[in-house]
């Protein structure tokens, strides 16, 4: 048996008043050194076999109608229980500028192709400080790699 985790976050906007109660506990309790808490939902989903990309497609649209209030959560992760690599989510690509000449430092490429160099190996790229295949990034829904054959 596999489990996808689907984690659920408030957006940014939404204000939050568990993660401020738990906030101002903090320094009360010691803890002085956070400065700001959200809170979250964290989903585990049991399937027989393995997680597959098809099992973790259909818990993306699992959380897009059921799991979360897409006027204010994010799906954060979707991801295999024991998966080595967190993938940005849906929401996270759908709102980068990708004109933007500075990439983040959580995810996308940051080994930079000069124009008209021709670079044809799969490179990883960090995701969330982690590995990412072109290949993963590939079969991601609504995703896709860059590659220089997109040109010709």
């Amino acid at each position: 048996m596999g489990t996808v985790v689907v984690d659920v976050m408030l957006k940014p906007e939404i204000l939050d008043p568990q993660g401020q109660a738990v906030a101002g506990a903090l320094p009360r309790l010691g803890f002085g050194q956070f400065t700001a808490v959200r809170q979250g939902k964290r989903f585990a989903l049991t399937v027989d076999g393995e997680v597959t990309l098809e099992v973790l497609d259909a818990a993306r649209r699992a959380a897009e109608v059921l799991l979360s209030n897409p006027v204010i959560e994010d799906i954060v992760s979707v991801r295999a229980e024991d998966a080595p690599e967190v993938l940005p989510s849906a929401a996270t690509l759908a709102g980068y500028d990708w004109d933007d000449d500075e990439l983040p430092d959580t995810w996308g490429a940051n080994d930079h192709v000069a124009e008209g160099e021709v670079r044809r190996e799969a490179r990883p790229v960090p995701a969330y400080r982690r590995p990412v295949s072109i290949e993963v990034l590939d079969a991601l829904p609504g995703t896709g790699a860059y590659h220089m054959e997109d040109d010709e």
